[in-house]
């Protein structure tokens, strides 16, 4: 049986303000008090692990340990299926150190122009870590294809280039409400709440 969070602060284990407000505004209905491992200045850890679901953990326990409180921590990406899987965990790394996706999905669309499989999802894992090292450990997938031009500039990331599927706009063009209901991050966060808020 999952550990129940019982409240009070919990750390966003992300230092990207973005993502932090993505997942505040989900957690909102809960009541709880959030803080960022970013306005904590805690450090952000190298993300060593194979798996999603390892860096996750890598920084929700990091986040956890210095600020001795629970954290939460997503740790998401691009899986592109002709590409071999990539960007995969390295899809915040092909993005410029100041955070510009635009050569990203420009390299992504240069490595699919002689395929006919535009296939691709977006996975999500989020870890929920307490002081003590115990982890939580949730993960939600939306599938879709690859499109190009870039579609749209609300979201983040690879957001105006990926089509969901069953869907006629990208996730570029898709409001924050309309995309929580769908999104690989709100299929993971459904989980954390039925496990450990609700």
């Amino acid at each position: 049986m999952a550990r129940h969070f019982d409240g009070g602060r919990l750390v966003i284990a992300s230092h990207n303000k973005n993502k932090v407000h993505e997942i505040a505004d989900l957690l909102a209905p809960y009541g709880t008090d959030v803080v960022s491992a970013g306005e904590l200045n805690l450090p952000e850890p190298e993300e060593t692990g194979a798996t999603f679901a390892e860096n996750a953990i890598i920084k929700a326990q990091a986040s956890a340990t210095g600020a001795n409180l629970p954290a939460l921590a997503d740790d998401s990406g691009l899986v592109v299926h002709a590409i071999d899987g990539r960007p995969g965990i390295y899809s915040a790394r092909w993005a410029t150190p100041e955070g510009d996706f635009g050569p990203a999905m420009e390299k992504v669309h240069a490595l699919l122009e002689n395929q006919s499989d535009r296939s691709a999802h977006f996975m999500c894992a989020l870890a929920l870590c307490w002081p003590d090292g115990h982890c939580e450990v949730f993960e939600g997938r939306i599938d879709g294809t690859i499109v190009w031009p870039p579609r749209g500039t609300i979201g983040f990331g690879y957001d105006p280039i990926f089509l969901p599927e069953g869907r006629d706009k990208t996730f570029g063009e898709t409001t924050l409400e309309a995309k929580h209901p769908v999104s690989h991050r709100a299929r993971a966060f459904s989980q954390l709440v039925a496990a450990c808020f609700a």
